[in-house]
């Protein structure tokens, strides 16, 4: 939260961070019950996003990151305020997420040129994070007021009761009286950990997939086989282990930051070699370090998308901790430890669920064959190309519905 300013942006009630255990707790618990919504928000938004042509011979071009970043907050938005602000002709939840995302980047890089006596003033002087709140606040209160209403006539339980993020935020903020403002205040949050993260890593992923196109058809094969036979659920998602092993390997040579696991200081700290860290300091873990480390990793330095689904081989119980979600000192992407990201286990089925979807309905390439666009490194980010098109082809009409 320093390194974004969100307290000089946001105000000082963005201490409260009650919705991470509503994440945690809440989210994951319901990551089966709410999946029918995510695969519907799925399909809907790559139809409208990518209305490739019926033939089968015809490329069409299409700037990725903006796309991916819509059908994110879309699906993502599903969950969070539910329909039908999450598909709203004009502008909507998902609209704003973005913009809020995109904002705090650029205001907390303006504000971190600053000394810290200084920032409340830059803050003010750069006010797109707050403007998001306000265009948030009428799309969101009516909704937050209506649903208070109902639990003040039916108590906790009511036929038809909302299952999604806004509800569960709703009913702890009621428990511990906190405003609805600070409630808006968690759907941005809760928005910015969803589209951030989640678009740059399904990006890095297409990207790949894009330029090593071999890898295609072993990845469709698993996904089809697994759909035909369960069908689309949770469960059947676990169980695409190349798909999952694809993700893996995409994150750890192209993750979102060179730095990760970012922590002050609260007091000081001596080493074991000695190494003195104030109170007050700011550290991090280099990831590129630690996923590129040879006495870790075999071949390091290459793309190998089956990695970790080869490790996973043989049932031992050793399996387990090679699945994406799974964090550990050589896959440091979602943190690790118990400040680890609670949201790993919906973003990984999100993810998961976009990529299998495009692998059944789409062929993708680059026209240029085999060479995927630089990376954009600022500071410690390391993100996909924002403008850079991949190719696109309509494979088949045989998509969930």
């Amino acid at each position: 939260m320093q390194v974004l300013q969100l307290r000089h942006t946001l105000g000082p009630g963005i201490d409260d961070q009650f919705h991470v255990a509503v994440v945690r707790d809440k989210l994951t618990r319901n990551l089966a019950a709410v999946y029918p919504d995510v695969l519907d928000e799925v399909c809907a938004a790559f139809r409208e996003y990518i209305p490739v042509p019926a033939q089968e011979d015809e490329w069409v071009p299409v700037t990725v990151w903006p796309v991916v970043q819509k059908v994110i907050a879309r699906a993502s938005n599903r969950v969070i305020v539910g329909l039908p602000q999450c598909e709203l002709p004009g502008q909507n939840v998902p609209d704003v997420a973005i913009n809020f995302t995109n904002d705090v980047f650029l205001s907390s890089f303006i504000i971190n040129l600053f000394p810290d006596v200084l920032k409340p003033l830059i803050a003010k002087a750069v006010p797109m994070v707050g403007k998001n709140k306000a265009v948030l606040m009428p799309m969101v209160v009516p909704l937050l007021q209506e649903r208070q209403r109902m639990l003040d006539t039916h108590g906790s339980d009511w036929e038809d009761k909302p299952r999604d993020m806004l509800q569960w935020l709703l009913e702890e903020a009621q428990a511990k009286g906190t405003p609805f403002d600070n409630v808006v205040e968690k759907v941005l949050l809760v928005n910015f950990g969803a589209i951030h993260t989640s678009s740059g890593a399904f990006t890095h992923a297409l990207y790949n997939l894009a330029a090593y196109t071999q890898y295609i058809t072993p990845l469709r094969e698993e996904v089809e086989s697994i759909v035909a036979a369960e069908g689309w659920s949770k469960a059947s998602i676990g169980k695409m282990r190349k798909l999952d092993s694809f993700f893996k390997e995409s994150m750890r040579l192209a993750d979102g930051s060179f730095l990760n696991l970012f922590r002050k200081a609260v007091k000081d700290v001596t080493l074991s070699d000695g190494t003195r860290i104030p109170k007050g300091t700011l550290v991090a873990a280099a990831a590129v370090t630690a996923h590129r480390d040879d006495t870790r990793y075999t071949a390091p330095d290459v793309f190998d998308p089956f990695r970790f689904a080869r490790l996973r081989e043989g049932g031992s119980t050793e399996a387990t901790k090679h699945q994406l979600v799974n964090t550990s000192v050589d896959f440091i992407t979602f943190g690790h430890g118990r400040h680890a990201c609670p949201g790993r286990f919906f973003a990984a089925n999100e993810l998961k669920t976009m990529m299998a979807y495009l692998l059944l309905n789409y062929d993708v390439k680059f026209a240029e064959e085999g060479k995927r666009p630089p990376n954009l490194r600022f500071g410690p980010a390391n993100l996909p190309s924002h403008t850079a098109q991949v190719l696109f082809r309509k494979r088949r009409c045989d998509a969930p519905s």
